[in-house]
């Protein structure tokens, strides 16, 4: 099948259903269109749709005007993500447009593809069980040790000075140790004591008890400033890292007094603990810190999507954009 697209090379992108996930979509889909992807409009799954546009996308018709869509705008891609099935679904009009040579695709796999992340909000278990990923084998389990062991203890001799002096500016600011621990749950639930570079003033917590970090928080000392801006802090995890509590890549360790509260609003926020816990990952580069229950949301997705793709490449990645994030203070 031969299209004419609006430009050489630019591929006409058509969403099939107007549900969180196909608008969520249709938001990526917007982004890429440097990359070569012009979307050009939704099919409505509802009986009645008001509106004729949606965020500046036109609705061009009924999901029984697929076939009449595709050829009057030559669609050269369908991203499938209508909100229900049980009534009408083009199975029969899809198949033929396919042979046709006309690229069909879930809306689940196109946000994950587009996004770096999973649509939380249309998760099922039976996608965790089914979908593509999940896996884990001896070969990708070894490298990531290894990785892990190699780096950290490296990186412990190499950075030990700036440890030393990051641990003398420390003291010489605000009274107390240089070294902070605060237990956080692990792999499969454990709890272990992270360490960390001391940031905030000695006894930050006695009178408030566990709460998030907020930003500009008054309990950072001047020097924590710079520690946290330039993810120095962090460092003193890669002792957890060479003790196998941590590893350099994975979900971010949470405090046991926040998990609780955290998987009751986000059901599926306990399967981060099927992986060692990280000093950086696919969430920390894509979203950074946040401070609050509702960010979290958007972390989760992204923690998930990486339990999903994790790789060695995908590591190595992330350690290289953490790094820049390091050089360019970024930090936060």
């Amino acid at each position: 099948r031969v299209t004419s697209s609006s430009a050489p090379f630019t591929e006409r992108l058509l969403i099939v259903g107007t549900s969180d996930l196909g608008i969520a979509s249709a938001r990526f889909a917007l982004d890429c269109r440097k990359l070569g992807t012009e979307l050009v409009g939704y099919l409505s799954d509802d009986l009645i749709h008001e509106r004729s546009y949606i965020d500046g996308v036109p609705v061009l018709g009924k999901i029984h005007h697929l076939q009449k869509v595709v050829t009057d705008f030559n669609i050269d891609r369908i991203v499938v993500a209508s909100k229900s099935r049980e009534d009408y679904f083009p199975a029969e009009d899809l198949l033929s447009l396919k042979l046709q040579g006309v690229t069909i695709e879930s809306g689940i796999s196109f946000y994950e593809r587009v996004s770096g992340r999973v649509h939380i909000r249309d998760l099922r278990p039976s996608y965790l069980i089914f979908s593509e990923g999940f896996r884990l084998n001896r070969i990708s389990i070894f490298e990531k040790r290894a990785i892990d062991i190699i780096v950290s203890a490296v990186g412990l001799l190499v950075l030990s000075p700036v440890l030393a002096l990051c641990a003398i500016a420390i003291r010489l600011d605000s009274p107390g140790g240089a070294i902070f621990s605060q237990e956080r749950v692990g792999k499969d639930g454990k709890l272990f004591l992270i360490r960390k570079l001391r940031s905030m003033r000695n006894g930050a917590e006695d009178d408030s008890g566990p709460v998030w970090t907020r930003s500009d928080d008054d309990r950072v000392t001047r020097v924590g400033k710079f520690l946290r801006k330039t993810r120095l802090d962090e460092l003193p995890q890669l002792w957890n890292v060479l003790k196998g509590e941590m590893s350099l890549v994975g979900p971010r360790p949470e405090r046991p007094e926040f998990v609780e509260s955290l998987s009751v609003r986000y059901p599926y926020f306990a399967l981060r603990s099927s992986l060692k816990p990280g000093i950086t990952g696919w969430a920390q580069i894509q979203r950074g810190y946040v401070n609050e229950v509702e960010g979290f949301e958007e972390k989760l997705a992204f923690d998930i999507y990486y339990m999903k793709y994790r790789s060695t490449g995908m590591d190595l990645l992330i350690l290289w954009k953490t790094a820049k994030t390091v050089v360019l203070m970024g930090g936060v």
